[in-house]
């Protein structure tokens, strides 16, 4: 027999980016977001648990966001160049999730986008980590488990202010439980393809 020859298919691509030039507003941002709480204090609710979201989804359209604004537009434009959509014309549908202490996020996919991300804006220690779900469901029922080929792990985050994540929109995901009594604050968002598939 000759040498036996490995190939790795189905691969999910995520992307990351740190923004150090946005690093001197996230305080301006925390207390803007802030009084965005105080002044609607019921959440949205959504997959948020224990903690605020913004109802409206929009976040980035306000003149105060206008830098993130640009920035995410540039790092999804060049994602997806990556995933042949250079050319698309698309929105950012955008809002705020707030972790209290004990505050998570349930498993949930953002399902008819183009890409799905979130912004750390602050992240104080004891944060819960942002974990992604193994995308393939037939691995769920195998015996192999763990970070092996052919085994099937979720992929735990690290997250840290200024740090931008993207992902596919099918990706299912979820944010382990806060444990800090200072706010775990994230900006997230949808690329939105503004050409319906038939006519395109």
């Amino acid at each position: 027999m000759g040498p036996l020859q490995s190939y790795d298919l189905f691969p999910s691509r995520i992307w990351q980016a740190h923004f150090p030039a946005l690093m001197p507003q996230l305080g301006g941002w925390i207390k803007f977001v802030l009084a965005m709480r105080a002044a609607s204090p019921a959440p949205a609710g959504r997959t948020v648990r224990q903690g605020w979201n913004s109802v409206d989804m929009d976040l980035l359209e306000r003149p105060e966001f206008t830098a993130l604004h640009q920035a995410i537009r540039a790092a999804c434009r060049s994602a997806l160049s990556e995933m042949g959509r250079g050319n698309a014309a698309f929105s950012l549908q955008s809002w705020i999730n707030m972790h209290d202490r004990g505050g998570f996020n349930f498993l949930h996919m953002h399902e008819g986008s183009l890409l799905s991300g979130s912004f750390y804006v602050s992240v104080p220690a004891g944060s819960g980590q942002f974990v992604f779900r193994d995308p393939r469901p037939g691995v769920l029922n195998g015996s192999i488990k763990g970070g092996v080929p052919n085994g099937h792990a979720d992929v735990h985050l690290t997250p840290s202010a200024g740090l931008l994540v993207l992902f596919p929109c099918w990706m299912e995901h979820y944010v382990e439980p806060h444990d800090s009594d200072e706010p775990r604050i994230t900006v997230a968002f949808n690329a939105v393809d503004e050409v319906p598939p038939a006519k395109r």
